[in-house]
């Protein structure tokens, strides 16, 4: 395999009693795309969040670009995921007292953009997610589809090496989901953008161009697509 961008290796997580990672190691290279699938509970999204500097492993290492990821500060995570990383989960989470191109362009003011170029790039970014026309409008304002969009644009405008996407197109019908999905996909493709995402939709794990099972929170064999 291609020298791997993000690692995790043999993560252990639990929650309380409940055990959601045991030993659980995958690797993900650049321009890659890949499928996080297995039934609810079998750990999918604590993978990705470990993996994402979001939840921190009790024990195992998370590597990203030969550095240790699991052993940074809450705050060096945060600046690494605000420069390196998007992040998409099921519901979007957008500010709800932001515009649409507003939470597009928090993620560049928050690094020193002026205000001009990062309202551009998010303008930018809304358009190619044909989102462009709820730019003005607040997030209780949009529909789920569009909700999404905003999401994938704000995760890709600072132009992330990886993209994490829970469930991305979870809460979606099945038009909604495939045009979100598309946009992601086609925009993290052009960019050479990994994509790691979590889904039990085989519909949306037949984009990637590999699998990785999980059950009872480890790695079962990686399947790679034809």
């Amino acid at each position: 395999m291609t020298e791997s961008l993000v690692e995790a290796r043999n993560l252990e997580k639990a929650f309380g009693r409940t055990q959601a990672l045991r030993g659980a190691s995958m690797a993900v290279a650049a321009g890659e795309v890949v499928a996080i699938t297995g039934p609810s509970g079998s750990g999918k999204s604590t993978l990705l969040l470990c993996m994402a500097g979001v939840l921190r492993p009790e024990s195992g290492q998370v590597v990203y670009d030969g550095a240790r990821l699991d052993e940074l500060s809450e705050s060096d995570r945060t600046r690494l995921r605000r420069r390196q990383f998007g992040l998409v989960l099921q519901f979007g989470q957008l500010v709800p007292e932001l515009t649409a191109v507003q939470n597009v362009a928090l993620p560049l003011l928050l690094e020193g953009h002026n205000r001009a170029s990062a309202r551009a790039a998010a303008l930018a970014w809304l358009e190619r997610m044909k989102a462009d026309q709820v730019a003005n409008s607040l997030p209780g304002q949009l529909s789920g589809g569009e909700s999404q969009g905003v999401a994938v644009a704000r995760a890709l405008v600072t132009g992330p090496q990886v993209v994490f996407a829970d469930e991305p197109t979870g809460a979606l019908d099945t038009v909604g989901g495939e045009e979100v999905l598309d946009g992601l996909l086609s925009a993290a493709a052009d960019k050479g953008t990994a994509v790691v995402l979590v889904t039990h939709d085989n519909r949306v794990a037949a984009h990637a161009t590999r699998e990785v099972p999980l059950r009872d929170g480890r790695v079962a064999t990686s399947q790679v697509r034809a």
